[in-house]
């Protein structure tokens, strides 16, 4: 049973009054076709953000560890949620994100891997670039601007997809498609501050 409408509506009516959500860029996103979101990563709360906020639904890697919980585990695969094992490589899980891709879904990912404690992008780790030159999906690139805190404004924007034609023709490294899309996120963060 899909709760993808459910959880959005339930997210939406309390995630948009509570942080002031702003959402810049929708237009942007590509109507169909398989979509790689990358993401910066400031809160915990940033995954059901991008869902709302996302003019499409988004399919999510999650840390197994979730999926071992009572109540997430019946809850987590009904919104598109599917898992992946931290710190290693997870053939089956990257076996799912290129099925999703190429299916023409979105799959949102948070290139830095971790949250920031700092607020500051970090340095995105290759798997992002790995699923951008294997996926024949777009890549859009999105800004969290935060803090999170309650009644204050916070920003989500959505850049324009990224053309990686010339990268794959190129046969660029998954390290370096990862760093041009950071960079692009990064430009995100500071035009809309």
């Amino acid at each position: 049973m899909n709760l993808y409408p459910l959880g959005k509506f339930l997210c939406s009516t309390i995630l948009y009054p509570l942080y002031r959500i702003k959402v810049i860029g929708t237009e942007n996103f590509p109507k169909e076709g398989g979509v790689l979101l990358c993401t910066n990563h400031i809160e915990n709360v940033d995954p059901p953000v991008v869902g709302i906020t996302c003019p499409r639904p988004v399919h999510f890697m999650a840390k197994e560890e979730l999926f071992k919980m009572p109540v997430l585990k019946s809850v987590l695969p009904n919104v598109n949620a599917y898992p992946v094992k931290r710190g290693m490589s997870d053939r089956e899980a990257f076996r799912n994100t290129l099925k999703i891709l190429k299916s023409g879904k979105v799959v949102g990912m948070f290139p830095e891997g971790t949250r920031s404690k700092s607020g500051e992008i970090g340095k995105g780790l290759a798997g992002a670039g790995f699923f951008a030159l294997k996926g024949d999906a777009v890549v859009v690139p999105c800004a969290i601007i935060g803090p999170y805190k309650a009644f204050r404004r916070l920003k989500v924007v959505y850049g324009k997809p990224l053309d990686l034609t010339t990268y794959r023709e190129n046969r660029t490294s998954a390290e370096e498609v990862t760093e041009v899309i950071m960079n692009e996120i990064k430009k995100l963060l500071e035009q809309n501050k």
